[in-house]
């Protein structure tokens, strides 16, 4: 199997995950014109908030954008080598996908705007407890790492020096 053939579940779920985190990313920035401003969907539950972090998850690191750019740049040697050791493995290949496009999408963020959009919020409103907003490229990040710590986790008896 050629190099390209290995690489078509990586990209065939980078790219629509890139996609949906910029459209939806679009969406927000286009209707929900002001930051901090809420849109109910599930009262209590669930809302669209347009928020801007300047850090990472969390507000980690926050205000330090060029640091924030360095470490998505390392974050994709890291997929890039791990597509390299890992590219028989349809699994790995997937993981990786979610985690390009989630890493992709925010860096555009950055550096396009300095900062990133945010927009899906939960939380319990009776109580003020909200997670912190979030949005496409997180989930494709979380989903794409718990994926690369189960294939990890239920191959680590396996040697991989080759």
């Amino acid at each position: 199997m050629s190099n390209w053939q290995t690489a078509i579940p990586l990209i065939s779920v980078a790219i629509p995950m890139l996609i949906l985190d910029w459209s939806t990313k679009w969406l927000v920035q286009t209707h929900i014109t002001q930051i901090t401003e809420v849109i109910p969907i599930i009262p209590g539950f669930f809302n669209l908030r347009h928020d801007r972090n300047t850090g990472a998850a969390f507000g980690v690191l926050a205000g330090h954008r060029i640091l924030l750019i360095l470490i998505t740049i390392a974050a994709l040697a890291f997929i890039f080598a791990y597509y390299l050791r890992f590219r028989q493995s349809r699994w790995m290949q997937v993981s990786l996908g979610f985690l390009l496009g989630g890493a992709i999408g925010n860096f555009i963020d950055r550096i396009r705007l300095g900062e990133v959009v945010d927009f899906l919020q939960f939380g319990i409103a009776s109580k003020e407890l909200f997670w912190p907003t979030f949005n496409v490229a997180d989930v494709s990040v979380c989903i794409g790492a718990g994926m690369l710590i189960v294939y990890l986790f239920r191959n680590r008896n396996i040697d991989y020096q080759t």
